[in-house]
Order: structure tokens, then C-alpha cells, then sequence
């Protein structure tokens, strides 16, 4: 299987099964999404922030069909003015390259230093789907599972929503 090793021996020693799909790769959403077609599960955007001191870092997950406007994400963390974070902060705090960005990334943060936040919507969610820390091939689990991931790796994380509020 193509991806992190780690990741896969973590998976099966907390006991979380997935499916494994194998594709040529796919750096962005709109050349995933044609690969997903056929996986019963909720696909995800990935999204990799800094503040600006350049201190924090966050990764912030939605539903791959949402549209973000930063101004309005900003709003919505208030944790100040945010930027993608460059390639190496990527490389330090996730061990992972553009185009792979995923939560699964979490395990290469051993400091725990990135705060995950993910769109409250994901929540309905039956199975999810993310990069094996790799873009050439994508996973689905139960979001059940994906939470125990989460739990395990010990970052800090919380909903938001995504979404405006009706008035």
C-alpha cells in the first residue's frame, strides 16, 4: 500500500479498519473528486494554516464541495490573520508534502502543536475519506474510527461551523 507505513501499523494496532484505494495522483480536490466517484464517504478539503507570528498552526477540515472564504474562516477560528502555511512548516509539523495534506498527517506531530478544527457538518458523516499522507491513493473509515485516530493522537481539536447560521 502506498503511503506511510506508520500510519497503516497505527490503523491496525487501534483497530480501525478501512478500504484502500489506489489512483494516479491527486495534489487538489478537483483531481480527487474524480476518484472518489465511486467511494461511498464523506471527501474532505485539507487545509494547512499558520498565524501571523507564525506560531500556530492549524489544519482546518470541511467537506470537499465548500467553498472558503479566509476572511470569513478568520472570523469564525478568531485566532487573527491566517495564511497557508509554507511547504516546510508542512514538512516540520506534519511530515507532508503540498498536495498531500491530511489529518492522518497528525501522527508525524509528536509535539502536538497543530489545533485541528473540522466543519460541525462532518459530524453526520457515516465514513470519511482522506490521503494516506500520500496523494496517490485515498482511504475511507468510519468517522467513528477517524475520531479514535484523532483521540489517540492527542492534538487538540473542535467543531466549527462552516456554514453561515440561518438569522
Amino acid at each position: 500500500m502506498r503511503g506511510n507505513p506508520e500510519l497503516y501499523a497505527l490503523l491496525d494496532k487501534l483497530d480501525i479498519s478501512f478500504d484502500y484505494y489506489a489512483h494516479p495522483a491527486a495534489p487538489t480536490v478537483e483531481e480527487a473528486a474524480r476518484y472518489w466517484k465511486d467511494l461511498d464517504a464523506t471527501h474532505c478539503k485539507n487545509l494547512f494554516f499558520r498565524n501571523h507570528k507564525g506560531n500556530r498552526h492549524y489544519l482546518v477540515v470541511l467537506d470537499h464541495r465548500q467553498e472558503l472564504n479566509i476572511k470569513d474562516l478568520e472570523q469564525r477560528l478568531k485566532q487573527g490573520k491566517l495564511t497557508f502555511a509554507s511547504p516546510r512548516r508542512l514538512k516540520k509539523y506534519l511530515g507532508l508534502t503540498p498536495g498531500s495534506v491530511t489529518p492522518l498527517g497528525l501522527i508525524n506531530d509528536a509535539e502536538q502543536h497543530v489545533h485541528l478544527f473540522l466543519d460541525e457538518e462532518l459530524k453526520h458523516s457515516e465514513s470519511i475519506s482522506f490521503h494516506p499522507c500520500i496523494n496517490t491513493a485515498s482511504i475511507v473509515m468510519k468517522y467513528a474510527d477517524f475520531l479514535r485516530f484523532l483521540e489517540h493522537c492527542g492534538n487538540t481539536w473542535e467543531y466549527i461551523s462552516m456554514y453561515d447560521q440561518p438569522s
